[in-house]
């Protein structure tokens, strides 16, 4: 029987999921970001924090669909994303192109990029801890 170390060593390997889950979370960032519609989704009163918490998560699923690529790689491409948004919400009547937004999105980049328990050893599992399928 798997124990519960072995199903979530299983989990964090699964590349394929990460990836999916990458893309579907960058779609969901770019329709929030540009629709003028308020949406009943969790969220802080602050938009900054939502900013930063936008990419954290974006940052660590990176980290887990690639853990061979190192932060200061992809930490640029996850930048330009959020000027993107900028740019884009400066060209809508009902949004607006924010320095301070970029700035949270670069504090949750920042902190996707700690040392975070469980992810930093993914992409090699050590023999005695090799993962069973579920």
């Amino acid at each position: 029987m798997a124990t519960l170390k072995h199903r979530l060593t299983y989990l964090l390997q699964l590349r394929w999921l990460w990836r999916l889950a990458l893309i579907i979370s960058v779609l969901a960032v770019l329709f929030l970001a540009t629709t003028d519609s308020p949406y009943p989704i969790p969220s802080s009163a602050n938009d900054k924090i939502n900013h930063l918490i936008a990419f954290l998560e974006l940052t660590i699923l990176t980290r887990l669909a690639w853990p061979e690529i190192k932060g200061w790689q992809y930490a640029p491409v996850l930048l330009a994303f959020g000027l993107a948004i900028e740019v884009i919400q400066a060209t809508l009547p009902y949004r607006y192109f924010s320095m301070a937004d970029l700035a949270a999105d670069g504090a949750g980049i920042i902190i996707g990029m700690l040392p975070w328990p469980g992810l930093r050893n993914t992409s090699k599992p050590a023999l005695r801890d090799s993962p069973k399928p579920l």
